[in-house]
């Protein structure tokens, strides 16, 4: 790999397509231009970057794109902004690697294979991801692509937190609890650990993702204990339009009362639920958060989000046995101090004591200094966690033989 060779890392949904290019800098990946293409699908497409390196930062239309459309566009900007050829490789966040895929992995014909085999675990998500990969291959061939999954994390949960209380042929079938944002929480433990110590790190620690997409993980001695979301990110904490756990027999209710079909109660769970669906306003806590005196709908979507989270913090303090570190990440984790305290108010119990000004100020620790536990604020980087893989598998292939580029066989 030249020294000016840089890795390309897509973080691809299913309406927005996140992106940053990384060189190395010693031993460590450097973040240039990153950015995002939003509104994929909707009216008002567009594109945000900033390029540190150029100092360039815009915020820009690119008309109304489909997901193909918005992904050839990246391509061809890119080409503009750095040259294609300027990359080494590509690594993908990738939602789920089911079983089989437990570690980044180069991305062969067989993985996409296994990958659609399994979309349907992730129907909001692994499509979309699928395709941009294969989009990558026909644009650059022979480029290598890496897969990073975000279920990696999770991998050496206990079986009692994975089993799934059906009939056991399921799980012979792939059927149980992944848990997701490991590639965040991946992140978070390393920060941790440079934060407050290997030893912080090693003890009893639950890491809050709260953003559109929220979760909580129960970490001990370093490794996933138990985690919030399950066998598709739907799961667990009710989100900006997931509706997290429900009753299973909502399902056979409202298809005997309502008429609704499976593909009409998999829409209704994942984009009209949650916060929007209980608001009947907005999807955006922000939103919720300016009208609550106002509107009763949007605070008690307010009061339902932040009940939630403090009910999984207990549940998981129960599982680890304790308490040491509570960490907040994630767009809403970083930014909303009102929706931390909110949280924080009823876990006493726990000796979780913040301080007022340090949390108003997002400071990285916001617990008081008599609380027995430390509560920190550390913000996440997902694309980093991809690039150290592509990084890390490249130099294994320049000391070993390099592995043939592009989807191979």
């Amino acid at each position: 790999m030249s020294s000016g060779a840089c890795v390309l890392t897509i973080n691809g949904g299913s309406s927005s397509i996140k992106f940053a290019v990384y060189r190395m800098d010693g031993d460590q990946p450097r973040k240039g231009l990153r950015g995002k293409i939003d509104r994929i699908g909707l009216q008002g497409t567009h594109l945000t970057f900033d390029d540190p390196t150029r100092k360039q930062h815009d915020d820009r239309g690119i008309g109304e794109l489909d997901h193909r459309s918005s992904a050839d566009f990246l391509l061809d900007w890119l080409a503009e902004q750095i040259g294609l050829s300027s990359i080494a490789a590509v690594g993908h966040r990738v939602v789920n690697g089911g079983a089989r895929y437990r570690e980044p992995h180069q991305i062969t014909q067989e993985v996409l294979r296994e990958l659609r085999r399994v979309s349907a675990y992730a129907p909001e998500h692994l499509p979309s991801e699928i395709n941009m990969i294969e989009l990558v291959d026909e644009r650059i061939p022979g480029m290598p692509q890496v897969a990073c999954f975000d279920t990696a994390f999770h991998r050496d949960m206990p079986r009692v937190a994975k089993t799934l209380a059906i009939p056991r042929r399921f799980a012979a079938k792939g059927v149980e609890r992944y848990g997701f944002h490991g590639l965040s929480y991946e992140f978070l433990m390393e920060e941790l650990a440079r934060l407050a110590g290997a030893e912080a790190a090693k003890g009893r620690v639950i890491l809050c993702h709260l953003g559109n997409g929220s979760s909580l993980a129960a970490v001990r001695n370093g490794k996933s204990v138990d985690t919030s979301m399950s066998f598709t990110p739907a799961a667990g904490l009710p989100m900006s339009t997931r509706s997290g756990d429900l009753d299973p027999g909502l399902g056979w209710y409202l298809a005997q009362t309502e008429q609704m079909t499976a593909q009409q109660f998999h829409q209704m769970v994942n984009q009209e639920s949650g916060l929007l669906g209980v608001s009947e306003t907005s999807s955006d806590l922000r939103d919720l958060l300016g009208r609550e005196a106002d509107d009763v709908r949007a605070a008690e979507a307010v009061e339902l989000f932040c009940y939630q989270v403090r009910k999984w913090i207990g549940a998981f303090a129960a599982a680890l046995g304790g308490l040491d570190t509570l960490v907040f990440s994630g767009g809403i984790g970083e930014n909303a101090p009102a929706i931390r305290a909110r949280i924080c108010e009823g876990l006493g119990f726990l000796d979780v004591q913040l301080d007022e000004n340090r949390n108003a100020a997002g400071a990285p620790v916001i617990s008081a200094d008599q609380g027995r536990v430390q509560v920190r604020v550390i913000r996440t980087d997902e694309d980093v966690i991809i690039a150290k893989a592509v990084f890390g598998m490249l130099a294994r292939a320049e000391t070993s033989q390099r592995p043939s580029g592009g989807v191979s066989p």
